[in-house]
């Protein structure tokens, strides 16, 4: 399935809207009012009974370890991509495709959706139990209509309506610190003896610190996301654990044990104003409905427009007024909660909705665990995150959802497995053979079809062709090669056999010699050779027809061509590369020095054009290489007075810093000297440089022949052609 063509590509810089919420009020403010839930104003005095003050305190902090985890993949997500609405459905689908996120998104809409149908009951219980004359379902169901009302009213209101509803939480606590203890007691550090077990207790508290998701489904209404959700997540993480740490300490030196087992409502008794643990919990249970009826509506929207949803639910992607919010979503979601409230039957399908709460953190670190193992060149979070601390996120999401319930677990799984597969249908519809033999052909076969002809500037990776001969003679070009490549992309090492040197079958062999010999040098790489009258001819032979499908080189590495004898044929296959819509590069070796010490790049800019990009990249490429790594990457630019070089300086280096690449940026004064001059001048000591080819024309002889001269006596130097109509600086940008 396709996203829409519409949209920005994943690294896309989107100017901040003038209009929109806050990292505080979008993001901060629903997520601390979800973690400041029910679970805190009824059920840690029980926590703390049961296990403790030293026990509910490592059960704080190894639930918000897990929480911590899962919020620091949301924001190297969230930094890398603009995050539009739809909030976790949206990241999950970025990184792991349209039917991941489909088969995490369509069940999370509805958790969230009967989620308010559990707050809105929740709260009709209190109501009914301290006023005693209502009516539960009643109560209930005013409380959803009116809910909803606010929410399709205006995000920005019902964000406003929570800050009362936080004022309330906020005296509710200030009221119990202010407290007096119920009798004299001594603090029990490892709560009463007949007491539930450690993971039971912590099962019971953990979804008290999982409310990170109700700022992520804001996304779509936040004035700038890729700052907002980093922000706003983690100091609602910060906030929630100091908070936490320091509630148990206030209960466990005021009530004993099993007074804090019995009674689920002790802090109204400890508080210095009882009433206002009623309004926190009110205000909690209020919050929370506010929060899910926010988020699941825009999840809806989202699934619609990515046309994930069937065709005739096409209508919930609409959005209404200048901020884009789904009141025809909130509509529908409205019916479904007040089905689920007239049911009033919640309590056997409540496991399963913390259940998919749960997989969509489980998904979120598997997809932030998954972009930084990969380390593909267009994934560059702002907020960088270790791909391991995100894969122990998933395994803490997992153990997790098997303490709190196996079964639930088994059954959410499988919903998901279910919605996966059916999603999956939509593209292919058929496959067999299950040897594994079989297996990987059936992989390999979809992988190829599936493979866009189309540009992808996300996944772009160098496929290169290495007119290499002999590897034994121009190993430096394989070397680079693989350096550029780094086991991401492909890497196909050529040579052109003369007529009559070998037969089909020797060919073959002399392939399998060259492929073991590469493998002994710890080079992956594929092998190709054909028999040809000169090398030109068995270029232009494997430019035609070389790879299979929209599996084709994408990069021609050649060595420099120094003998002016086959120039003309030189050149011209470079043109016929250039034409062909690849792209080109000719490496100038130091035969002496070859890549010297691998510390420093030079590459001299003429702007962020097909090839200026396209160096920009190969060198990032390059320095993330481990035999480049200490390397500093120069981009030098020449100008011709003072005033410009000032405002040159200064530009460029708003785009580097936009771009996140790590380079130093370095302009040039001129004054009147010629150009070889000042790149002999800047660069002789560099292990590395980088010049951009021109276009080839009628006088692409020459030009080329200018380069040469140019990068006589230079360090090891790489001239670049860009393929025309690949734009190289989305993949930057």
């Amino acid at each position: 399935m396709k996203t829409s063509s519409s949209e920005p590509t994943s690294n896309q810089t989107v100017p901040a809207q003038s209009s929109g919420l806050g990292a505080f009020g979008g993001v901060f403010t629903p997520s601390i009012l979800t973690i400041l839930g029910v679970i805190m104003y009824l059920r840690l005095g029980w926590v703390v009974g049961n296990v403790g003050l030293l026990g509910t305190l490592i059960i704080v902090t190894l639930s918000t370890g897990i929480t911590l985890l899962t919020a620091l993949s949301i924001c190297a997500i969230a930094t890398d991509r603009v995050v539009r609405v739809g909030g976790a459905y949206y990241m999950i689908s970025r990184s792991l495709g349209i039917e991941t996120g489909g088969a995490v998104g369509i069940p999370l809409y509805f958790a969230q959706a009967l989620s308010v149908a559990l707050y809105t009951i929740g709260f009709a219980e209190s109501v009914v139990s301290t006023f005693g004359h209502l009516n539960q379902l009643y109560v209930a169901l005013i409380t959803t209509i009116a809910v909803a009302i606010l929410a399709l009213t205006s995000a920005k209101l019902a964000i406003k309506a929570q800050y009362f509803i936080m004022v309330a939480i906020v005296l509710s606590l200030i009221s119990l610190i202010f407290g007096k203890s119920v009798e004299p007691t001594n603090i029990e550090m490892w709560g009463a003896a007949s007491g539930e077990s450690f993971w039971k207790v912590f099962a019971v508290f953990f979804p008290a610190v999982t409310g990170i998701m109700a700022g992520v489904n804001m996304s779509g209404d936040l004035r700038d996301p890729i700052r907002s959700i980093p922000t706003g997540t983690l100091a609602a993480v910060g906030t929630g654990y100091v908070i936490y740490m320091l509630l148990p300490i206030l209960l466990a030196s005021r009530v004993d044990a099993t007074t804090l087992i019995e009674d689920n409502l002790i802090m109204q008794q400890i508080s210095f104003w009882g009433p206002s643990i009623l309004l926190g919990v009110w205000g909690a249970t209020l919050s929370s409905a506010i929060g899910s009826l926010l988020g699941a509506p825009r999840v809806a929207q989202a699934l619609a427009r990515d046309r994930v949803l069937p065709k005739w639910l096409s209508w919930l992607g609409r959005g209404s007024g200048p901020d884009d919010e789904p009141r025809l979503g909130t509509i529908m979601t409205l019916g479904v909660v007040i089905a689920a409230v007239c049911i009033g039957q919640l309590d056997l399908i409540a496991p399963i909705l913390s259940m998919f709460f749960l997989t969509t953190y489980l998904v979120l670190n598997i997809a932030a665990g998954i972009e930084g193992f990969l380390q593909s060149p267009s994934f560059r979070p702002a907020f960088k995150v270790h791909w391991s601390l995100s894969l122990l996120g998933a395994i803490g999401c997992l153990a997790v959802m098997f303490l709190i319930n196996p079964i639930a677990t088994v059954v959410a799984a499988i919903i998901v497995l279910v919605i996966f597969l059916w999603l999956e249908r939509r593209e292919l519809q058929t496959t067999w053979g299950d040897a594994r033999r079989g297996m990987w052909m059936t992989l390999l076969r979809t992988g190829i079809f599936n493979v866009e002809r189309e540009q992808d500037y996300k996944n772009w990776r160098p496929n290169i062709l290495i007119l290499s001969g002999a590897p034994t003679k121009r190993w430096n070009l394989i070397e680079l090669a693989n350096s550029l490549s780094q086991n991401r992309g492909l890497i196909t090492v050529s040579s052109v056999l003369p007529p009559g040197s070998r037969n089909i079958r020797q060919q073959g062999e002399m392939e399998e010699t060259v492929r073991e010999y590469l493998n002994r040098h710890g080079v992956q790489a594929l092998v190709r050779m054909v028999t040809a009258s000169n090398m030109f001819d068995g270029g232009l032979q494997l430019l035609e027809a070389y790879g299979i499908g929209p599996l084709i080189p994408n990069t021609f590495l050649l060595g420099a061509s120094a003998s002016p004898k086959n120039r003309d044929l030189y050149c011209e296959l470079i043109a016929q590369i250039h034409l062909a819509k690849r792209n080109a590069i000719i490496l100038h070796d130091d035969r002496e020095r070859g890549f010297g010490l691998r510390r420093q790049i030079d590459l001299w800019w003429g702007g962020f054009n097909n090839n200026g990009s396209l160096m920009l990249l190969l060198a990032y490429l390059l320095s993330s290489d481990v035999d480049w790594r200490e390397a500093a990457v120069n981009l030098k630019l020449v100008v011709h007075d003072e005033k410009a070089a000032n405002k040159a300086k200064e530009s460029v280096k708003n785009l580097i810093e936009e771009l996140r690449l790590g380079v130093k940026v370095k302009v040039i004064l001129g004054d009147e000297r010629p150009f070889p001059e000042i790149l002999h001048e800047s660069s002789r000591e560099a292990d590395l440089v980088f010049l951009g080819l021109p276009e080839p024309d009628e006088n692409f002889v020459s030009n080329y022949e200018r380069l040469l001269s140019w990068s006589e006596d230079l360090p090891s130097t790489i001239f670049v052609l860009a393929a025309s109509d690949y734009a190289h600086q989305e993949v930057l940008t």
